[in-house]
């Protein structure tokens, strides 16, 4: 249930931001007010392992408006695309000897999880490992290309985007997901620095730039707020809360829409948020024009 609202999360937000990112180079262009926009969830994930390269170049072949990596972190502070910051069901982690100490219980978000953890990897220990699909009972199809692509960076991903978009009169953007953002934080990974200086390197400013940052947590938009003018997205849950905020539901943050923001400080009639609103709901008002606090 949670994976597929956020699909459709993620396609209503980018509907509701098209018309802000046609505002201003480096837009989106003069077509998005007319339709969606199609945002490759995980890149072209029915057809290729998701999170790799392969797919994300497939997804751009196939017409994406934008690519969706979720970002997680390496030992040594590298953002790179994982579904969880758990990858034995997403690499081979589990086939090499020399990793096998590693296998560790961590509480994630309040759960106990069994696995191998980017955080316990450099990223040249990571580019070791090779990806496999995550979903193989759904996929079948996508075994075929286990253990062939790495797993990529954000910054590989971003000079993807640099690669395809030259000449590009409407360029691929990216939406990233900054997951587990208080989890990492936690132990001295925060995502928010290293995500906004990638993102600057590669060009991504301001309120019309190509990208939206989104999380299913509250205190890591908040904090972005305070230090960029990017389109920030605040993903719901159809169960749940943020796991930063753990006497909030999405469910009841919603329904109470601008009489509860998820945002504190906002009140009913203020620019309450991007493209599924600070306020908890998703569609709404123009993303660029309102910012959390």
């Amino acid at each position: 249930m949670r994976a597929a609202l956020h699909s459709l999360l993620i396609v209503l937000a980018g509907f509701a931001g098209s018309m802000a990112l046609s505002a201003a180079p480096p837009a989106i262009g003069p077509a998005a007010p007319t339709r969606p926009l199609i945002i490759a969830h995980r890149g072209l994930s029915g057809q290729y392992p998701e999170h790799t390269l392969l797919a994300y170049r497939a997804a751009i072949a196939a017409g994406a408006d934008f690519i969706e990596p979720d970002l997680v972190l390496t030992r040594d502070g590298a953002l790179i695309a994982r579904h969880e910051n758990e990858i034995s069901g997403t690499t081979d982690v589990a086939q090499h000897p020399e990793f096998a100490g590693r296998k560790a219980t961590k509480t994630i978000d309040g759960q106990p999880v069994t696995g191998w953890f980017t955080e316990d990897f450099t990223l040249a220990e990571i580019r070791t490992l090779r990806a496999s699909e995550r979903l193989p009972q759904l996929r079948l199809a996508n075994r075929a290309y286990d253990g062939q692509e790495q797993v990529p960076s954000f910054e590989q991903i971003l000079s993807l985007l640099d690669e395809v978009n030259k000449g590009r009169a409407r360029p691929v953007g990216v939406y990233p997901e900054t997951k587990h953002p208080s989890y990492f934080a936690a132990i001295g990974l925060p995502h928010e620095a290293r995500l906004l200086a990638a993102l600057a390197r590669h060009g991504y400013r301001g309120r019309s730039a190509p990208v939206f940052i989104q999380s299913f947590e509250v205190g890591n938009l908040e904090a972005l707020r305070r230090k960029t003018q990017l389109p920030l997205v605040q993903l719901v849950a159809g169960e749940g809360g943020p796991a930063d905020r753990p006497n909030l539901r999405y469910a009841e943050a919603a329904r109470a829409g601008a009489d509860r923001p998820l945002c504190p400080g906002h009140r009913r009639g203020e620019g309450a948020g991007d493209a599924t609103r600070c306020r908890g709901r998703v569609g709404g008002t123009d993303p660029a024009s309102a910012r959390c606090p």
